[in-house]
């Protein structure tokens, strides 16, 4: 009997033992809007619910060795970038890129919810020379967007300022910004104007929300969705786990991305 091809999504994530975030979230949150998630581990890490407390890079030649192995057997629709191990993994991360020519969907992780720095400097500055100009859709929260477009505080004009520096589509989350009634997402389309988007404020903190966004609206795109569609319906999957988040350790919480 035939089998189907299930679209698939090529994700490059660190690994979470808390089981939160990274390669964890991906995995969850692609299947649960129909896709497959091939998964290629950036860093290993020493983390729990509260911090990441230690990150270990793959060397850039296991990297590649994968993405080689992966690329002649597998369709891959979509491609979903999170954590970078260091800057040396970029030209074979963008490598990949050039020569898969899908949409691309990257969670710049640089800094992990309990406040640890997951990225130097040179990994900043390199990943915006490098990637940037390859990325179909940036989920920055609102302080890694202002990490990465340099004083802009008002996160239209950072928004404006990573669009200008490649990125084709920015979706900033407004999670991490001061509390109140409710969270707005900004999201810069591909003709430049900015959509808002409202979602009511969950007063706890999760453990892997930005993964969970970036991986949905990744297998939308790879199972079919126009941007729209994929931008709007990733946001409800993500809020809808946040809402239904469960505790696994004394930190944050996890989000329940499976029934």
């Amino acid at each position: 009997m035939m089998h189907a091809i299930t679209p698939s999504v090529l994700c490059l994530s660190g690994h979470d033992p808390a089981g939160g975030a990274g390669v964890h979230a991906d995995i969850e949150a692609v299947a649960a809007q129909g896709a497959h998630a091939l998964t290629v581990i950036t860093a290993l890490t020493v983390q729990d619910s509260h911090n990441v407390h230690r990150v270990q890079p793959v060397a850039a030649a296991l990297l590649a060795a994968q993405l080689e192995c992966l690329m002649a057997d597998s369709r891959i629709d979509a491609v979903k970038l999170g954590l970078i191990g260091d800057a040396g993994q970029l030209p074979v991360i963008a490598d990949a890129i050039r020569q898969l020519g899908v949409p691309v969907i990257c969670d710049p992780v640089l800094r992990a919810g309990g406040g640890s720095n997951l990225a130097a400097a040179a990994t900043v500055a390199a990943l915006r020379e490098q990637l940037f100009p390859l990325i179909d859709l940036l989920t920055p929260n609102a302080a890694e967007a202002r990490r990465l477009a340099p004083g802009m505080a008002d996160l239209v004009e950072a928004a404006a300022a990573l669009a200008a520096a490649g990125c084709r589509q920015v979706l900033v989350t407004g999670g991490d910004e001061p509390d109140g009634d409710e969270v707005r997402n900004l999201w810069r389309r591909l003709d430049g104007d900015v959509q808002t988007f409202h979602w009511p404020r969950l007063h706890a903190g999760f453990h892997g929300a930005g993964c969970t966004l970036a991986s949905a609206i990744a297998g939308r795109i790879a199972v079919g969705d126009d941007w729209p569609r994929a931008i709007e319906q990733g946001q409800r999957y993500t809020h809808t786990a946040l809402a239904r988040a469960y505790r696994s350790g004394s930190g944050r919480l996890i989000p329940r991305r499976t029934t």
